[in-house]
């Protein structure tokens, strides 16, 4: 079975890109969108620096999501939904991992922001109605990502509400070094993982830290 192509909306930013190059570094091809091509053309050089034989592109965001087999949404909230509108023709029925966290950080208050819809991954499958949203990878740090030397050793939940996709976006967790994927639910569940990485923002920030999620009681092997 081929490798799955992922495209990165948002690539060019610290989570798009931590997560481009874990992937990257497991084998897959990787494209980054932007609405600049000059701005993807730098994070593929980012990714190459540190994987100098990896199957990395840059391209503006359409062409990224008519390239990639698995979409990968890390976009600021603040462009969330006028993003994946432009882009619905482009994605259809694909699969969409949403991985972002609708925050604030004003006055230096770090805060979850409300959506109608529930959460951000929701406001996705609300935008893209044919696509098999999946909400997942919020709590991964974008620093730790992208040092390929040091194993990960943190859980990813994921919600969905369709089975396979889930399934499918659970197989590519566990192939990250350390990292275990855990079935959080359905995408209902997702507005949880969104507001719980306020919390881990705020540890941080307390704590000079940097945090990710690991949950006990569950008695299954990490892979990687």
């Amino acid at each position: 079975m081929p490798v799955e192509v992922l495209a990165f909306i948002g690539g060019t930013g610290p989570e798009g890109l931590g997560l481009a190059v874990r992937f990257a570094a497991a084998g897959h091809e990787v494209v980054i969108g932007s609405r600049s091509p000059e701005r993807a053309q730098q994070a593929v050089e980012k990714i190459r620096a540190r994987l100098p034989q990896a199957a990395a592109t840059g391209m503006v965001n359409q062409e990224a999501v008519r390239r990639g087999d698995i979409v990968f949404v890390t976009i600021p909230f603040a462009g969330h939904r006028d993003t994946l509108a432009a882009l619905a023709p482009a994605i259809g029925a694909k699969l969409v991992v949403d991985v972002v966290s609708p925050i604030s950080f004003e006055g230096g208050k770090i805060s979850a922001i409300a959506v109608p819809e529930g959460s951000a991954a929701q406001q996705a499958q609300a935008l893209l109605p044919q696509a098999q949203v999946v909400a997942a990878f919020h709590h991964l740090d974008a620093g730790q990502l992208m040092r390929l030397e040091r194993p990960l050793a943190a859980d990813v939940l994921v919600c969905a509400d369709h089975q396979q996709a889930k399934a499918r976006v659970m197989a590519l967790a566990g192939k990250m070094e350390g990292v275990r994927a855990l079935d959080g639910g359905p995408l209902a569940n997702s507005r949880y993982l969104e507001e719980f990485t306020v919390i881990l923002l705020n540890l941080n920030k307390t704590y000079k830290a940097r945090t990710s999620l690991k949950i006990t009681g569950i008695s299954t092997t990490p892979r990687g």
